[in-house]
């Protein structure tokens, strides 16, 4: 659920969380992240093996990174997401290659 928009939020109000605290930052508006449940780290558990199965018969090296691991959008302080799983091939681009999350029935409605 986003938090009241009084003003936009930005990198300095994520670090400023407390400890444990996980949110992501998308256009200036905070959006609070609960823990994720048994199903949804069965999935992603799933998912990030397959990736990384692919990988390695492929003979790639990407990377794979699994949440909590922050991605800073649109190179400014207003945008942060943590995926559920990232893929870095190349570390010196410091580029995404791709993002994977994992939507709860009960984010139906909730709008980015």
């Amino acid at each position: 659920m986003a938090l009241p928009q009084r003003f936009t939020y930005t990198l300095d109000d994520i670090y400023a969380l407390p400890d444990g605290q996980r949110a992501e930052l998308i256009d200036g508006r905070m959006y609070m992240m609960a823990p994720p449940n048994a199903r949804h780290q069965d999935i992603i558990f799933s998912l990030s093996r397959k990736i990384a199965d692919y990988i390695d018969a492929n003979k790639g090296s990407c990377k794979i990174y699994l949440a909590p691991y922050a991605v800073f959008l649109n190179a400014d302080d207003k945008n942060y997401v943590e995926p559920d799983i990232s893929v870095i091939c190349d570390k010196e681009s410091r580029g995404l290659d791709a993002l994977f999350t994992v939507f709860s029935r009960l984010l139906e409605n909730r709008e980015y």
